[in-house]
C-alpha cells in the first residue's frame, strides 16, 4: 500500500481515523493530566509540543491559544505566571517556548530544591561542636555544596 507524499495534517488525519477510540482519547487525557512540567527532567521543548500534540490530537477543533493556556497550567503556578507575564497576547507557541527556557535558565522558577542526606556516622554530642557538617542542594545544572562550620 502506498501512500505517496502527504504532510503531517494528512498523516495525523489518518491517524486518528485508525486509532481513535474510547480507551486510546482515555490513555491521552491521562498522559496529558499526569505530566506536570520539571525543569530537572523535561525540555522545555520537547516538553511543550509534547503536551501540544496530545491536547490537539485530542481536540480538534480547539484553538492554539486555548491549547497554550492549557500547556501553561500545567507548568505550576509560579512558571504559568512569570511566562504570561512575559507574553503579551495574542503570543504565539514559540513565544511562550522562548520566555518558558529563559525563565528556567535564568531564575530559580520552576526549580525543586532537594537535601541529599550526609553519611550517617555515629558520633557524641561533643564531637558535632569540632566537626563542620555539608548539606548538598541540587538544582538544574549545578550542584553547590555548603559548607556549615559549627563553632
Amino acid at each position: 500500500m502506498d501512500h505517496g507524499k502527504h504532510d503531517w495534517s494528512w498523516w495525523k488525519s489518518e491517524v486518528i481515523t485508525k486509532w481513535e477510540n474510547n480507551s486510546w482519547r482515555f490513555k491521552m487525557e491521562n498522559s496529558f493530566e499526569s505530566s506536570i512540567f520539571n525543569s530537572e527532567k523535561d525540555k522545555p521543548l520537547n516538553w511543550f509540543f509534547k503536551k501540544k500534540d496530545r491536547l490537539s490530537a485530542l481536540h480538534l477543533d480547539m484553538s492554539d491559544t486555548i491549547i497554550n493556556m492549557k500547556i501553561l497550567r500545567k507548568g505550576g503556578g509560579e512558571l504559568e505566571h512569570a511566562i504570561k507575564s512575559r507574553c503579551v497576547e495574542p503570543c504565539s507557541t514559540e513565544d511562550y517556548i522562548s520566555a518558558m527556557e529563559d525563565i528556567i535558565t535564568r531564575t530559580r522558577i520552576g526549580r525543586t530544591w532537594t537535601k541529599i542526606p550526609m553519611e550517617s556516622k555515629m558520633v557524641s554530642p561533643g564531637q558535632i561542636l569540632h566537626q563542620s557538617s555539608a548539606i548538598d542542594f541540587t538544582s538544574h545544572h549545578t550542584q553547590y555544596k555548603i559548607l556549615l562550620q559549627s563553632h
